[in-house]
């Protein structure tokens, strides 16, 4: 007797061998071996990258990216951008028509140019670096470019074209410094205990975005007598200053992003279920989708309105009209003191930021290297600071890679293809924009807390055992989500760091060594990083060809090695070992070359 449950069974089954057998030739091909796919033949095989997981990866992280979209569009719509106010209008021209409708054709290019630029960079950096990092205009870096520098509608002391101009000459310094290995040094200088806390910070970092109103699930607010505050209400019942009025952790929304974005996923994950946060975050959207519902993401208010009816488009696009290569490059008067000062203000923030999150991304999904360095480091920071370039082209604030990437990287990420994928997702969004862009925050907030918990993991390869490892790395790992930015917790902690053990360091030299703190023999090893040996290599080759000499390399272990983040699947490393590497922590030796034993931290 015919069953059609069985028969719906068959079909299945033969739906996934023939998915198989096609992901298991299209890993044999040259295109598999480009991307060191397993299976490829490559001797640098990565294991357990495969073509299907990696574009699951990919959906992965741009899905967690997706609010980009428009809150990228919405903040920079704030600094006024090219519109100008009418004169004898107030500072700012709050009330002014004119105003209002140049701000909305400024939102609508910058929608536009936010999903070209997100997916050009994630494309080219996938591309040329194969590392499963996607790119975009960084949430933090727009903010600080539109309320520090350019101010609102443009009340700060630059001009937004001034700006642009800064954020162009910027990303060909960037590029500079990479090919000198200036930014390899800055990572090697930085002591390998608060590189590990950066990726633990940027967990907490990502933890606290997730629970906010603008990009998650909306469970905590600013607060007014605490730096944070309960929330859970509805949007509606949040007072000027953004906290609840009343209805406190009582809003659906919130809930079913718990329930169904979070504590699902987390039991799909349990059982590896693939495309476990695809899926919950594709349930949520869905649910928020209908209007007669409580926890509708188009509500019958304004904002609501204005949604649906862009929603209601499922087909659209907008060319960039106001904000496409709108540098001002005569710098005559005072616009260059202005151009100097805008440059020197994105440098000091931007090397640090972009360089740490960066790095981060590279070690969570285990390809550091002992000597600190990654594969390709130096093209992917080129390539990088290409983009910064052609961003501020576009008339955004600059380009870094995205900590919500680590979303991917959990999901099974390891190569390249993950972030041409999530790239490919984003120039799609050029045409589906209404439906792409209409992914409620409260979709994707769960869906960081969970990505946080798995960068956390980290914390326990902290040097706690020495308190001056343990204080700097504290922190660095707390500032970066109070300050909500990377650059400032790294700061914060390298400052720390420098003086304390500054100030240890010189007791142990006038007492002679008779006087040291406790556990001195825990500390770890300090190398400044910058010798010959750490010369990029087209700098090595040149010298070799020149002098005829080889520069010695130095292993120096960096830290330790994150774990398979095994979420849905089981990882492999990037190596063509499939066997897990074992987390430890070096034991403070002293090396022979002057300065090693001077610092602690390890070596």
């Amino acid at each position: 007797m015919w069953n059609p449950f069985v028969a719906i069974h068959d079909g299945l089954e033969r739906t996934k061998d023939r998915l198989s057998s096609l992901e298991q030739r299209i890993n044999r091909s040259t295109f598999g071996r480009v991307f060191r796919l397993e299976g490829s033949g490559h001797p640098k095989t990565i294991q357990g990258a495969s073509f299907f997981r990696e574009i699951r990866a990919g959906m992965t992280t741009f899905a967690t990216m997706a609010y980009i979209i428009a809150v990228n569009a919405s903040v920079l719509a704030d600094s006024g951008g090219t519109c100008e106010c009418p004169p004898g209008t107030p500072v700012g021209c709050p009330d002014d028509l004119s105003m209002k409708m140049c701000q909305d054709a400024l939102k609508r290019d910058m929608i536009t140019a936010t999903a070209a630029l997100a997916g050009l960079a994630s494309v080219l950096f996938g591309f040329l670096t194969n590392l499963p990092v996607a790119l975009g205009p960084g949430m933090g870096l727009n903010a600080y470019f539109t309320y520090q520098v350019v101010g609102w509608h443009g009340t700060g002391p630059i001009p937004y074209r001034i700006a642009l101009t800064a954020i162009f000459v910027e990303g060909f310094i960037f590029m500079f410094l990479a090919l000198t290995g200036m930014r390899q040094w800055l990572v090697r200088m930085i002591p390998a205990t608060i590189k590990t806390a950066c990726g633990v910070g940027i967990g907490l970092f990502l933890t606290e975005i997730g629970l906010s109103y603008t990009a998650g699930i909306g469970a905590i607010t600013g607060g007014f007598a605490t730096p944070l505050a309960i929330g859970g209400c509805p949007p509606g019942m949040l007072d000027g200053s953004a906290q609840c009025k009343g209805q406190i952790m009582a809003n659906p929304a919130m809930w079913i992003g718990i329930f169904i974005g979070g504590i699902f996923v987390a039991f799909l994950m349990a059982f590896k279920v693939k495309s476990a946060i695809v899926i919950g975050i594709a349930l949520v959207s869905i649910l928020s989708w209908p209007r007669n519902t409580s926890w509708t993401y188009f509500p019958y208010t304004e904002e609501g309105e204005f949604r649906y009816q862009f929603f209601r488009q499922v087909v659209a696009f907008h060319p960039i009209e106001t904000t496409l290569a709108v540098q001002q490059w005569d710098l005559s008067g005072t616009s260059g003191a202005q151009f100097a000062l805008a440059l020197v203000t994105f440098l000091y923030v931007d090397i640090i930021d972009c360089t740490a999150t960066l790095y981060s991304m590279a070690k969570f999904c285990g390809v550091v290297e002992e000597d600190g360095d990654f594969p390709r480091s130096t093209v992917a920071y080129c390539t990088d600071a290409a983009c910064i370039s052609i961003g501020s082209l576009f008339g955004c604030s600059p380009v870094t890679c995205f900590i919500e990437s680590g979303a991917g990287i959990a999901e099974g990420g390891r190569t390249g293809l993950t972030a041409i994928s999530s790239g490919c997702c984003f120039l799609l969004s050029l045409f589906f924009a209404p439906i792409l862009a209409s992914v409620p925050p409260w979709a994707t907030g769960a869906t960081l807390v969970l990505v946080g918990c798995l960068m956390i993991r980290q914390v326990i390869n902290i040097n706690w055992q020495y308190i001056g490892d343990a204080v700097p790395s504290f922190v660095t790992l707390a500032f970066m989500p109070f300050s909500y930015s990377v650059a400032y917790g790294l700061i914060a902690g390298m400052m720390v760091y420098i003086v304390l053990n500054t100030m240890i360091w010189s007791v142990v030299k006038l007492t002679g060594g008779k006087v040291t703190p406790a556990n001195w023999q825990d500390k770890e090893v300090y190398h400044f990083g910058f010798g010959r040996q750490d010369l990029p290599g087209w700098a090595r080759f040149i010298h070799r060809k020149i002098f005829g000499e080889h520069i010695t390399e130095v292993v120096r272990k960096d830290g330790i090695e994150l774990a398979d983040c095994d979420s849905t699947i089981n990882h492999g490393s990037r190596s063509a070992s499939a066997e897990p590497k074992q987390i430890h922590l070096l034991p403070g030796r002293r090396h022979h070359r002057p300065m090693d034993y001077d610092l602690p931290s390890l070596d």
